[in-house]
Parts: C-alpha cells; structure tokens; sequence
C-alpha cells in the first residue's frame, strides 16, 4: 500500500465529534471537529441528542476530507472511536432514538444499580463481567429507558428496538441505517455495558434477564479489527471498508503502543482514563479497578486490561470557565495557577458524579475543603489541576497493587497534556517520569491503526511502535515528605464527599 493512501478516524466524544486523516506515518493529516450540545434536564441527569451527533460525523468527515483535499477514494480504511457506556435506544424501521442518549455521567439509574445488586452488593456481576454494578455503564441506563419512557418496553419485546453504545450508533448509520446497516459494536465496548461476560466474549443471558433487556436489542460483538461492512451514507464514505472500533480509552492504548503486559497509559480528556496492559488473561481487581478487554485484533487472542476511571478532570476545567467564569478558555487555568507558590491548603474534589475508581460511591457529591480568607482564584485553579493528578496517583496505586508491577514511566495523552504545570505536578505526585509522544491525538490514531490492520494497510503492532515517538518527559522533583503530605490531605478532603446524597434528593 503506497503512502498515497490514508486512514480515516471518527472520534465520537464526550463534548465533540471529530474526524482526523492520518498517512501511512500515523501523523495527522487534516482534521474536522465540531462540539455537540450538553443536555442537563435534572442534577445528575447528563444527555446527549444522538442525531445531532450524526449529523456532526457526516459535517466532520466532509470537512477533514476538504481541508486535506481528498475524497473517499484516498481511503484505505475508516476506524471509528467513541465515548463509552454512553448509551442509545432507537427504532431499526425509522432509525429514530426513542429517548436522548443517556451520557456515561449520568447518576439517574442509581436506584436501579441499588436493586440489581441487592443482599450482594455492587460486585454481584464483578467476577463474571469485570465491573461493579454502578451508574456509569449501559446495561442499567437501558433498562431506564425502557422503564420509563412510554411504549418503549412493548416496542423492545417486539423486536423493533435495538441499543448500542455510540460506535454502534455511528456504524449503523455510516452502513446504511434503515437501510440494512450494521447493528455491531467490538468487544472493547460490549465489555463497559455490564452484560458481556469476559472470558466468553459473548452477551450473559441471565444478567439481560435481570436488567429485563430483550437479547433482540443487542448488537453483535465482533473483533476491534476486522471489516464490519462499507460506507454508504452521503456519499463521501461509499464502499470505503469500516474496519476498527475501539472505545476511546482502549484506542489511546492501542494509539501509545501499550502492547505489552505492565505497560500503561493515562489519558486526560473530560474524565481520566488509566489503563496498564494485562496480557491474554482478565485480572480481578481487589483494589476498586475495573477488569476489561483492551483490544482484539482480529481472531488473534483477546488483550485485557485494568482501568482506572476518573469521571471529573478536563470537565472541572470547563466548569470554572463556564459555571464560575473565571476565564475565557480553559488553556488559560494554567497561567491563573501560576500566579500562585501552592494551593494555598485548598483541595477540591470533583465529585460531580460521585465518585469512580478506586471508590465507587455514586452518593458523593463535589466539595472544596481548606478554605481561608488567604485562598484566592489562583489557588482554586491550582486545586483544580492538582485534583486530577491527585485522582491519577489514587489510581495508579490501585493499578500497582492489583497487578503487582510497579510503574516505570506512565506514557500521557489528551488535552491536558499541554499543561506543562499539570503535566510537571503529576511526575512530582507519582514519582516516575511522565512522557507525551509526539501525535497526541492517540484515541483517533489508536482507531485508524485498528482499521488499517485489518485491511492491511499496517501490518500489525510492530508499526504502531515503529512510529511511537517521544515528544517531551517531565521528571519528579518534588520532595519526598511534602509529596507525601500534600497526598495525606487529598486523601482526607475525599473523606468529606462521602455519603452527601440523602435520599430524599437522589
């Protein structure tokens, strides 16, 4: 395959959609973006409208393609990557969703998760599906949807509603809709719904029959490489194989090489995302982590991983440029925090959503502690980056304790890595080098290289490492005693989110 070819990804995320072109080289070629709109009907309540973000892909890929001066024929392939868990319920005959995508921040199924899990607990499905029982993956938010929005459960029981996380959403529009398209999602995000079972790959009929999800409703899991069908929406992407899927997380591991067991990657977005190969075998987490599929190419043998989730990260920026309107773009938090030494004793925990990895408790609530007269903005936006490297060492000491590898460097992606402030305070926290490769736009690499496997255009994992290069590194220069006490405080502020959520006002 020459390098007059290139790969396409769409990145279906949390706040945008994107498409980005990539040579042969994995360098970005051109890219298309555009945000989609943040629905809050309630507290807690956080959706998204799924044929907004449809159109976004279609207005996306045609920009990427315009910018770069293609058309389809250049492309090899089309990988896509989304937000996990979250979750869509739509009509196969209109192709019309029965209800807004219920976003994977979502806290409004906490009464369901409350049943499900019963005498047992949240861990009732751990060992079998590798995840608590929590508000945070799809199986309860369907079960929600089909309780509660009118017909929809006597719709489902006839066959004429099926589900998919966004990737499922986007192939099957991208295929042909209505119109025969592809109702499938890959193993990566069937394994963050609740309802796959881990070592089988396959959908557990007993845990759908708990959550009362009709088996028609599910997509078919496929490999995260292979070719799922061919573009045949609008034009632009007619007969172009799409060929890779991987949930966002997983895509920026597969994007950093992360290919052998130990090795590990963090990714800073709207949450943060950790995860550390785990080789050809799930591993239980004792230590609040979730176990889950990292990718499987093609009929290759499936690669777990343990994960660290972070709900709140690149988001608690956005708050304080949105919600406090203490500047005007969110790059600018970095100049704020350095006006201050320290953060002036403030630590504040983003607990929008409660609390994920390693705590899992849906009923805290945000809170910023220390407070005195002397804090001021600036120590509130050094709180506010310090809390998301705080989170990042919570998570990285799980990951440790779990698999029993010590970390020796944590490969970094995502927009926060810009922030050399962040970036420099993270190393102090961890104690190891902090390293960004040169494409930062892993999630989007990760999904092309998926794609371009599978139709070879790369021949496998070896050129993923061949065009792995290093970027910048921070190291640790932090004394030992003040990291220690800064973190004995962090983790004492975490202490006073919990339990906030009475239930009179869940």
């Amino acid at each position: 395959m020459t390098d007059q070819k290139y790969v396409l990804a769409v990145d279906q995320g949390t706040t945008s959609t994107r498409a980005i072109i990539f040579d042969h080289a994995g360098t970005v070629v051109s890219v298309g973006q555009k945000e989609h709109e943040q629905i809050f009907p309630r507290a807690g309540w956080v959706e998204h409208d799924p044929m907004e973000v449809w159109t976004n892909v279609r207005e996306v890929v045609a920009t990427a393609l315009s910018k770069a001066e293609l058309n389809s024929t250049n492309l090899a392939a089309v990988g896509i990557t989304n937000q996990r868990e979250t979750t869509v319920v739509w009509d196969k005959n209109t192709g019309e969703p029965v209800y807004n995508a219920i976003v994977w921040q979502d806290t409004r199924t906490a009464k369901i998760v409350e049943e499900l899990g019963g005498e047992v607990g949240q861990d009732k499905y751990k060992d079998r599906v590798g995840l608590p029982l929590a508000t945070y993956f799809c199986g309860p938010k369907v079960k929600w949807i089909l309780d509660n929005v009118e017909g929809a459960r006597e719709r489902a029981e006839a066959g004429d509603l099926i589900m998919g996380t966004m990737d499922t959403w986007v192939l099957w529009n991208m295929t042909g809709g209505v119109e025969g398209g592809v109702h499938v999602t890959d193993v990566t995000n069937a394994s963050r719904t609740l309802l796959m079972d881990l070592k089988t790959l396959s959908w557990a009929e007993d845990i759908c029959a708990d959550m009362t999800i009709p088996m028609s409703m599910l997509p078919e899991i496929k490999s995260s490489a292979e070719v799922y069908g061919y573009g045949r929406q609008q034009g632009m992407l007619v007969g172009i194989p799409i060929s890779g899927i991987l949930g966002d997380q997983q895509a920026a591991t597969f994007g950093q090489a992360c290919f052998e067991p130990g090795m590990a990657k963090n990714t800073y977005g709207t949450g943060n995302f950790m995860l550390m190969n785990t080789g050809t075998e799930p591993v239980p987490s004792k230590n609040g982590l979730l176990t889950t599929l990292c990718y499987k190419i093609g009929d290759q043998a499936p690669v777990y991983a343990l994960e660290g989730s972070i709900a709140v990260t690149g988001s608690l920026v956005q708050w304080l440029r949105d919600n406090l309107r203490m500047f005007d773009s969110a790059p600018e938090v970095e100049q704020l925090a350095q006006t201050v030494e320290d953060n002036g004793g403030a630590y504040f925990v983003p607990a929008f959503s409660g609390l994920f990895a390693p705590y899992w408790k849906s009923d805290a609530r945000g809170a910023i502690v220390g407070l005195t007269r002397f804090v001021n903005r600036g120590h509130i936006a050094r709180a506010v980056l310090e809390a998301t490297a705080f989170q990042t060492r919570e998570v990285l000491d799980a990951m440790e304790a779990d698999s029993g590898v010590k970390l020796a460097e944590l490969k970094v992606d995502g927009g926060m890595t810009a922030n050399e402030l962040l970036m420099q305070f993270q190393a102090d926290q961890l104690d190891v080098d902090v390293v960004r490769p040169v494409v930062a736009e892993t999630t989007a690499l990760g999904a092309a290289y998926a794609a371009g496997i599978a139709v070879g255009f790369w021949s496998g994992e070896q050129d993923v490492i061949d065009n792995w290069a290093e970027d910048k590194r921070w190291t640790p220069k932090m004394d030992a005693d003040e990291r220690d006490r800064q973190y004995r405080l962090w983790k004492k502020a975490v202490t006073r989110t919990f339990e906030w959520v009475d239930d009179d006002v869940r």
